[in-house]
């Protein structure tokens, strides 16, 4: 393994990508400055620790060459997959979830890395597994990526996790439809999605005496199943499971056109927002901004997205091209289901935003898929 960058690397290190990330990852330090006032703790100091230790972690993926990293994906995601089993036997517990390691004061979360595990695994089973006079796959072909994501959805899901598990496997669902699969596969995928539009009205929506005949929400942990009805019908709790939902919406709304000021923010000085400094950060910013930087916002999330899938299709190689496809589908999806979340169209799941929602795994696991997307960009002329 050789560390190095040559001259002829920089005119291809993707600046608008590296300034937008940036840029985005400084206005959540601004803004947790505010969602973390006193009485509570400062965890914008540390967020920017995090943010510098992120910069740093940057610099050195991009020191080395992928082409060593797609040699490495086998070990990393075996790396990844032990930890998540070392979660049952010496995971620290926190909100009803065995998803952390305890470090001292830090904790690690294992799924938010597992996530780029997967991204390089399936990179590599896509880059070896290429047949250039068979493009698309049909179901027999893809029991290799089936079975990479299979072995950690289940594992986070078990924690349980059910939002990372998502998040999951949809960032490794849209890099095997990049992948080209036949199209009897994408008209089973919309099966599923309207067997499951069906589950969720007759689990929940179905107008029938009690109790009710369900399919698979009796599978379902007690809070899994609250998020669910609370989503669907968001006023029937509002003291219970609608509360979060509830008072993001007050927050979001709150902020009108031009938001309320920095600091200026009631719901958020109250402390009526659960988890305003993690989940519910994307309200912070929408009650003190408004929906005019919430729209600069979005933009920047946007211009992150088109120049990852910019990385993609100049990639040298296959390999480049589905890990860049997999960091931009792992970042969007982040982004659809907190925001959707807050402002109430999703069920609230637990995602963070990246790059604005605090927490130290979140931040590193985003900086080294960002440092990925930066080291394709720059040898892409390279071999």
């Amino acid at each position: 393994m050789q560390l190095r960058i040559e001259r002829r690397m920089v005119p291809h290190v993707p600046w608008g990508l590296i300034i937008c990330v940036l840029g985005v990852a400084l206005l959540g330090i601004w803004n947790l400055a505010s969602a973390s006032r006193p009485p509570l703790a400062p965890v914008w100091s540390t967020q920017a620790l995090y943010l510098g230790l992120g910069v740093a972690a940057v610099l050195v993926v991009c020191l080395v060459d992928y082409r060593w990293i797609q040699r490495m994906a086998v070990p990393i995601y075996v790396v990844n997959i032990l930890a998540l089993i070392a979660l049952r036997f010496v995971g620290h517990t926190a909100k009803g979830a065995e998803s952390w390691f305890a470090i001292g004061p830090f904790r690690l979360q294992p799924a938010e890395f597992m996530k780029i595990g997967v991204v390089l695994m399936l990179a590599k089973v896509y880059h070896d597994d290429f047949r250039p006079n068979e493009p698309s796959y049909s179901l027999l072909r893809l029991w290799k990526p089936v079975l990479v994501v299979a072995v950690p959805f289940i594992l986070v899901l078990v924690q349980p996790d059910l939002g990372t598990a998502l998040m999951i496997g949809l960032s490794s669902l849209t890099v095997i439809l990049f992948g080209k699969v036949r199209w009897y596969l994408v008209a089973t995928l919309l099966a599923a999605v309207l067997a499951g539009a069906i589950v969720i009205w007759n689990d929940y929506v179905r107008d029938v005496p009690e109790p009710r005949p369900t399919i698979v929400r009796h599978y379902l942990k007690k809070h899994q199943s609250q998020r669910i009805s609370g989503w669907l019908d968001p006023e029937a709790d509002l003291r219970g499971s609608g509360y979060h939902a509830a008072q993001s919406k007050i927050a979001v709304g709150s902020g009108g056109v031009s938001g309320k000021g920095w600091r200026e923010g009631t719901q958020t000085g109250l402390r009526f927002l659960p988890e305003q400094h993690t989940d519910f950060i994307f309200s912070v910013w929408a009650e003190e901004h408004g929906f005019v930087l919430c729209t600069l916002l979005l933009v920047l999330y946007g211009a992150i997205f088109i120049f990852g899938l910019g990385v993609g299709f100049n990639a040298r190689d296959r390999f480049g091209a589905f890990v860049a496809v997999g960091v931009v589908a792992m970042l969007f999806w982040q982004v659809f289901e907190n925001i959707g979340m807050v402002i109430g169209l999703l069920p609230v799941t637990g995602i963070t935003l990246p790059l604005m929602s605090y927490g130290g795994s979140s931040m590193m696991s985003v900086m080294l898929s960002i440092g990925l997307l930066v080291n394709i960009s720059m040898r892409r002329h390279m071999f």
